[in-house]
């Protein structure tokens, strides 16, 4: 059976000339301006017809030109026409035509204009409906339909991705909209959320010190996709690989939003920040069975999408209702023209791949020992000097964080978000792993023959508790989410610290704030690549929301009254960045191996007494000392998450009466709790008295010093 009008010739609205399409080609996909008009190629191994549609508005109900492709302009399996005159700004869609019969796993539709997989810009029409592109029929002025872009029309004034060493990276993952949406981010009424909001936010971000900012989904996505009455804030529901979100940016023509993403790459790496981009190649916003209709579903759903052994139902690792086809040839392919299309045309800098993991699966959904996809990026001469980070699982329990596949992966170390949280809530059997995450978790990733980088370091991402949140609640409260609190991590890890949620209580506040800067004192002294969350620095809070991917409102945006309220939080980060100790004393080790930088450092572990770590179950603290010699530098970090404040023995050194420096303390109030480098006090004598749950760094800088 098949849904719509299964005659494309005999339904079409207006024909043209076949001369028309003479001079098309089946490459590029997408579409192209070439030789005064617009070349169009799409893939579809199934279908029986294909017609472009032209439109000359995004909220028209029908559109100006329907174009039939004559099978004679079909190569292989890509369907192509070229139509003279047509010029950048161009609205069109397609409609394919074939068999609707989900059990073979075939869902045609003719009634619905589909988006180009490989279209450059997306328009939404103010009547789209999501829910109207789950059944048959409807009218296009609710259809999403895809723009004629010519990439080529654009000043990039020299600029090019910045290829930052990742030994020099200090991530800040972000949210482009949350980021000024707020009227305290002062951004003008008109660009406050979008792209150009973010750049005259961009002074901010050079204060910080961050090198790198991780934008939270910015593909074309259905802001629809989220429970009746709420909106997808996130953005994991991508609709398009290549084309911008439309409600990004402040030009709402059709060409706007390429333009102004742009604008502000090309603006962020004159200030010196890379842009990463979260990338989401796992699944669609097209959902499950009962989902809408709206690109690839409708163009090759057996193609496009993993399907169970029951072909009408989707294979569902993602979570979200269905998993795209990876490893398919041409879904493999998709994704490498996307990723090269943002690194060559749009001038990004790295990419942190969702539910990575899922890429390693066949079109059965079994695991690949080789996963060719990955090996494509892998081995891309455009991406070999991009980030490509992974987040090494799926939301059916893969998981490889520690095994993922290649030389130039990362990873987001999510054990080192656990193992953090757990010492600093002062469980038992946790300082043997956090001392591991420290020097950059050898444990995990010692066997790689890697660099420390490897690891990407977090302990708050935009999925979970905010910094602020992780202090403040023991439990998630996510009821504003309309899913009865079901939804969200139950395991946290976290600590209220006596009270759950907001409180006046000062000894209440001053434990949080101290905790905070604990986390953020172990996240950026730890080996291995830093990231910490858009408000952390100036405790944000969700109210205990640790999924608020459909709270677009101030439950997510970036409060800018709290730069205020937590000014101490914001400068103790600013300092801890602007030193970034380990960082700083190895930048000579950081090419080699993991293995050799353990070697080749002198080092020690110590407990209370010098030379005496306690391992053991009970134990709530630890110190770290190490010397480099061709630095002239010795340096003694201590984490005592006991709640009782303990006497540390220090190693003796010959260089003075009292050669020790206290840079961090984070016991004292600001603005003690950090000082500038070369204005650090000095410790009298051989023993420190460390606070409860506190972090210290000391450190001697005499040529003479030497380890005990």
């Amino acid at each position: 059976m098949s849904i719509g009008l299964d005659d494309p010739v005999a339904n079409r609205d207006q024909d043209i000339s076949p001369t028309t399409q003479s001079k098309s080609r089946s490459s590029p996909l997408g579409s192209t301006i070439r030789d005064g008009g617009v070349n169009f190629s799409i893939f579809s191994r199934s279908a029986t017809g294909m017609e472009l549609l032209l439109f000359d508005h995004e909220d028209d109900a029908r559109p100006e030109r329907i174009i039939p492709i004559d099978p004679s302009h079909r190569t292989y399996h890509y369907w192509h026409a070229f139509v003279s005159g047509l010029q950048s700004g161009q609205i069109y869609g397609y409609r394919a035509y074939g068999p609707y019969d989900p059990a073979s796993g075939m869902r045609f539709d003719s009634s619905k204009v589909l988006l180009d997989p490989y279209g450059r810009s997306v328009v939404v029409p103010k009547n789209y409906d999501r829910e109207a592109a789950k059944h048959a029929g409807g009218d296009a002025a609710s259809a999403m339909k895809s723009v004629v872009v010519d990439v080529s029309a654009y000043d990039w004034e020299s600029d090019a991705p910045l290829h930052r060493p990742s030994s020099q990276t200090i991530i800040y993952e972000m949210h482009v909209r949350g980021f000024t949406r707020d009227p305290s981010s002062g951004v003008s009424e008109n660009i406050c959320g979008t792209f150009a909001g973010l750049i005259e936010k961009i002074p901010y971000l050079q204060q910080l010190g961050i090198t790198a900012v991780e934008l939270l989904p910015i593909f074309q996505f259905d802001a629809q996709d989220c429970p009746p009455g709420l909106v997808n804030y996130w953005g994991y529901a991508p609709v398009s690989f290549f084309a911008p979100h439309q409600a990004y940016s402040s030009r709402q023509g059709q060409l706007g939003p390429v333009n102004e993403f742009r604008d502000m790459v090309k603006a962020l790496h004159r200030a010196g920040i890379e842009v990463i981009l979260d990338v989401v190649y796992n699944h669609t916003a097209e959902g499950d069975h009962s989902g809408p209709t709206l690109s690839f579903r409708g163009l090759d759903n057996n193609v496009y999408y993993i399907l169970e052994k029951d072909r009408s139902r989707y294979a569902n690792y993602s979570g979200t209702g269905n998993t795209l086809n990876a490893n398919n040839a041409i879904v493999r392919r998709m994704i490498l023209d996307s990723l090269r299309y943002w690194v060559e045309e749009m001038h990004v800098d790295g990419f942190r791949f969702d539910l990575a993991s899922i890429l390693t699966r066949d079109s059965d959904g079994q695991l690949l020992a080789s996963p060719p996809v990955l090996w494509d990026i892998e081995s891309d001469p455009v991406l070999a000097d991009t980030k490509i980070i992974a987040e090494a699982w799926d939301a059916a329990g893969l998981y490889q964080v520690g095994s993922f596949i290649g030389d130039s992966w990362k990873e987001w170390n999510s054990r080192f978000r656990d193992d953090v949280r757990s010492f600093f809530r002062g469980d038992r059997g946790s300082v043997g792993s956090v001392a591991d995450r420290f020097l950059g978790s050898p444990e995990i990733y010692g066997h790689k023959d890697r660099e420390a980088e490897e690891s990407v370091n977090f302990v708050t991402c935009h999925d979970g508790f905010t910094l602020n949140d992780l202090v403040s609640y023991d439990h998630k409260h996510n009821e504003a989410n309309r899913e009865d609190n079901a939804d969200g991590l139950n395991d946290n890890r976290s600590w209220n610290c006596g009270v759950e949620g907001a409180s006046d209580d000062p000894a209440i506040e001053r434990l949080r704030n101290r905790q905070a800067k604990n986390f953020l004192s172990i996240t950026m002294l730890s080996l291995g690549i830093p990231m910490f969350a858009m408000g952390d620095e100036v405790r944000r809070s969700q109210s205990g929301n640790n999924n608020a991917y459909c709270q677009d409102n101030k439950i997510s945006w970036f409060d800018w009254t709290l730069l205020e309220k937590h000014a101490d939080l914001h400068r103790f980060l600013r300092l801890l960045i602007r030193r970034r100790l380990l960082r700083d004393l190895e930048s000579e080790l950081q090419p080699k191996p993991l293995h050799q930088l353990l070697q080749e450092a002198t080092k020690a572990w110590h407990g209370v007494k010098l030379n005496q770590p306690d391992w053991s179950d009970d134990s709530h603290s630890f110190a770290f000392g190490a010397e480099l010699p061709k630095e002239n530098l010795l340096f003694h970090l201590i984490a005592n998450a006991y709640w009782k404040p303990l006497d540390f023995e220090l190693p003796r050194a010959n260089s003075s009466p009292d050669p020790w420096r206290r840079w961090i303390d984070t016991s004292l109030d600001s603005p003690q709790d950090i000082v500038l480098w070369h204005s650090a006090p000095a410790v009298p004598g051989y023993t420190y008295h460390v606070g409860p749950r506190s972090v210290v760094v000391l450190y001697c800088d005499s040529a003479a010093t030497r380890m005990a």
